[in-house]
């Protein structure tokens, strides 16, 4: 009588498997360092007590859309558009309100691209960690 022997089944060398994610995950994280740190050294400068006042020439939109140059009320884009000067129209800055609709943001970035802006930038509030 023939008996079939059966071959004990070898396991999966789990040990290996996680030897080589260990040493994905430090080569990512030594490869993924992007900037250098900053110098402990530098004091950075504090901006807590300064006017919050918009740069010269700077379209502010508020929340509800209401669209200012220098305090006073603007009609539309294209009507600010047309005030700017033609050096500083290749670049045009907006402060939108952090509660302004970004559909409304970009529709109003769009109509200073149609009326000649080269580029619309948008200025913002930054925070480093």
């Amino acid at each position: 009588m023939l008996l079939n022997r059966t071959r004990p089944t070898q396991k999966e060398p789990t040990i290996a498997l996680i030897n080589i994610v260990f040493l994905m995950l430090v080569f990512f994280m030594i490869a993924g360092t992007l900037a250098v740190p900053l110098d402990q050294e530098i004091k950075l400068i504090q901006t807590a007590d300064l006017d919050g006042r918009e740069p010269p020439d700077t379209l502010v939109v508020h929340a509800d859309g209401r669209l200012q140059l220098r305090g006073q009320q603007v009609e539309s884009a294209e009507a600010y558009f047309a005030t700017l000067p033609e050096a500083a129209r290749s670049v045009v800055k907006l402060v939108p309100d952090r509660d302004l609709p970004a559909r409304q943001l970009i529709a109003i970035s769009n109509s200073l691209r149609k009326s000649g802006a080269g580029r619309v930038l948008l200025v913002s509030e930054r925070a480093l960690p």
